[in-house]
C-alpha cells in the first residue's frame, strides 16, 4: 500500500526556497508589520490633515511640524503637490492607511484573504509609491522643504508595498513575480540610501551650519 505524503509533512529541504509555495499563509509578522506601518502612516495623514485646516482657518498658524527652514509643513501644505487631485494628499492617506489596519487585523486574525485581494492591495500600494517618489522629487526640488509627516509616509509605503507583492506572489503562485520580490529588500534598503542621500545633499547648505 502506498503512502500518500501532504505537503504538510515535507519538510523545509522537501520545497525549493525560491518558489511560491501554494499552501503559504500570511504570517503573525506580516500582520505586525502591517499593522505598524499602517499606524504609522495613519497617524501621520490625520495629523496633517487636522494642521491644514488649522492652517486654513488661520493663515498666521505654525504648524506643529515647522521646525525650521528645511523641516517645514507649512511650506509644502500651501503648495499645489500638497492637494494633487484637488484636495489634501493626507485624505488620501487616511482612507488607504485605514484599509492597511484593516487587513493587517483580519491577517491576526488568521482570515483568508484570496489572491486577488492582495493584488490589488500591491497595485494600489505601486500607485503609491509612484506617488510618493513625485512628491519626494517636488519636495528636494521644486518645494524645497521637507514635511517630517510626509517622510514617515515616505518611509513605511515601499515596506507595505513589498509586504503586499510577496504575499500576493506566494499565495498565487507566481514565480515571476516571486523572483523580483524575493530581493526586494534589497532595493527597500538601496530606497532608503539614495534617499537620505538627495535630502543630505540638497540642503547639505542647512544642515552643515548644525554641525
Amino acid at each position: 500500500m502506498s503512502e500518500s505524503i501532504t505537503a504538510s509533512d515535507q519538510t523545509p529541504t522537501d520545497l525549493d526556497d525560491h518558489s511560491p509555495d501554494p499552501i503559504w499563509a500570511p504570517r503573525r509578522a506580516t500582520a505586525i508589520v502591517l499593522l505598524i506601518c499602517g499606524a504609522i502612516g495613519l497617524l501621520a495623514a490625520v495629523t496633517l490633515t487636522i494642521e491644514r485646516f488649522k492652517l486654513l482657518e488661520d493663515p498666521s498658524y505654525r504648524p506643529s511640524c515647522s521646525l525650521n527652514p528645511v523641516l517645514s509643513c507649512g511650506s509644502v501644505m500651501v503648495t499645489r503637490q500638497a492637494q494633487f487631485f484637488g484636495f489634501p494628499n493626507p485624505l488620501i492617506g487616511i482612507g488607504a492607511f485605514s484599509v492597511v489596519l484593516v487587513i493587517g487585523v483580519l491577517v491576526l486574525a488568521r482570515v483568508d484573504l484570496p489572491v486577488w485581494f492582495w493584488g490589488g492591495l500591491t497595485a494600489g500600494l505601486a500607485a503609491g509609491m509612484v506617488f510618493v517618489v513625485y512628491l519626494i522629487v517636488e519636495s528636494l526640488y521644486r518645494i524645497n522643504a521637507l514635511c517630517p509627516y510626509c517622510m514617515a509616509v515616505w518611509t513605511v509605503t515601499p515596506i507595505l508595498l513589498v509586504i503586499a507583492a510577496q504575499t500576493t506572489a506566494r499565495l498565487g503562485s507566481i514565480p515571476t513575480l516571486w523572483r523580483v520580490v524575493d530581493k526586494a529588500w534589497f532595493a527597500l534598503i538601496a530606497y532608503y540610501i539614495i534617499v537620505v542621500a538627495l535630502i543630505g545633499e540638497r540642503f547639505w547648505y542647512y544642515w552643515s551650519t548644525l554641525l
